[in-house]
């Protein structure tokens, strides 16, 4: 059976490639060649354009492709009240590449403004997504991302002496923010997180430990932070959160299957549903479904890569969706690409084609599986 109610049978994560005119604006932006404003009606009309051809693929739903962004996190985080963006010596350490050298520190209390950017950026893209008949969705990195890959380094000492006081106002900040965003319409919004992924992986704890910080107790940290940002949501708000292991020019960061956090991920996190990475061997095996609870939860199975341009098979798909299924109900199940496709604005190593061709077949796939 197909669902009337996010996440949908045949999802996605969130980010779509950039189109060239869009890359071309804001080059020319950065040359000091045209103001913001133009920049901002380009923006819009590749973002009127992507959420229809999203809702002509089949898709139920509608992201704005991440247009708007440099970053799938950063953006977000820096408009926060009491964060900055800064520039380290080195940029984020891929297998293979390196990002450029952007970072995120804590120089003040945490808020959530009311005037955050994304606010306005929900609501044209649900402008866009009411004229194209498919429901928007929003994405926003999770709170654990503020804190983790920096840790205590980057959070200020003047302003957090003590780090229970910044986890405290950070679950504080992001339940002001799914307030706001409840507030301008948004009724699909999704937490992003590589935290999850990374506590599944013995070399990232340890480069946490060589961080200065205690990563053995974050898991139920991150959850009461997530469950208490959420606990407020109205009855017809759906969150979700998608876990990756890293995505840049279809590079990864981390490796490990699931088992360590699948327990107070599925079990202890309020989330309505849980988009996880299965691509490839580095997310291991289905087994940690067992933890998904019965009743209303959905794990969106993400077996078809975002990287890379080869299209799966059908049967393959739909084996793997059935491998699922021993250990969580079909019903409690749906499938998406395994993550965005420009997590960065630099975008993944395949073609806007290929791109379609992935989520069509999503489509195909889950039309063909759970009925029309």
């Amino acid at each position: 059976m197909q669902r009337t109610r996010p996440p949908f049978r045949a999802d996605e994560v969130g980010s779509l490639l950039r189109p060239p005119r869009l890359k071309e604006a804001r080059a020319r932006l950065e040359k000091g060649e045209i103001a913001p404003e133009e920049l901002r009606k380009i923006e819009d009309m590749e973002i009127e354009k992507v959420v229809h051809r999203q809702a002509s693929t089949g898709l139920k739903l509608a992201t704005d492709g991440e247009f708007r962004r440099s970053w799938w996190h950063f953006d977000f985080l820096a408009r926060l009240t009491g964060c900055e963006l800064f520039h380290p010596d080195t940029g984020i350490q891929f297998a293979g590449a390196q990002t450029r050298h952007d970072a995120i520190r804590v120089i003040g209390k945490l808020d959530f403004p009311a005037d955050h950017p994304m606010l306005d950026h929900f609501r044209f893209l649900k402008r866009q997504a009411e004229i194209a008949h498919v429901t928007p969705k929003m994405t926003i990195p999770s709170p654990a991302v503020l804190h983790f890959r920096g840790g205590r380094k980057l959070i200020s000492k003047d302003v957090y002496p003590d780090l229970d006081a910044f986890f405290e106002d950070l679950a504080k900040t992001y339940r002001k923010a799914v307030k706001a965003f409840y507030d301008a319409g948004c009724r699909y919004l999704q937490f992003d997180d590589t935290v999850w992924a990374y506590l599944c992986s013995q070399e990232e704890l340890q480069k946490s430990r060589e961080r200065g910080d205690h990563p053995d107790g974050v898991q139920e940290i991150y959850a009461r932070i997530i469950n208490y940002a959420i606990a407020e949501r109205p009855a017809d708000m759906v969150i979700t959160t998608h876990v990756c292991r890293g995505n840049f020019r279809s590079t990864w960061i981390s490796s490990g299957g699931y088992e360590p956090v699948a327990e107070t991920l599925l079990a202890g996190t309020n989330y309505d549903g849980y988009f996880l990475e299965y691509d490839s061997d580095r997310a291991g095996g289905f087994e940690p479904l067992r933890f998904l609870p019965p009743g209303n939860k959905v794990v969106v199975v993400g077996v078809i890569t975002s990287k890379f341009g080869q299209l799966e098979k059908k049967d393959d798909i739909k084996r793997r969706l059935e491998e699922a299924a021993k250990f969580a109900p079909l019903e409690q199940l749906a499938l998406s690409p395994q993550c965005g496709f420009a997590s960065t604005e630099e975008g993944n190593i395949l073609s806007e084609e290929e791109q379609w061709a992935k989520l069509r077949l999503a489509v195909e796939v889950a039309n063909e599986v759970w009925g029309r």
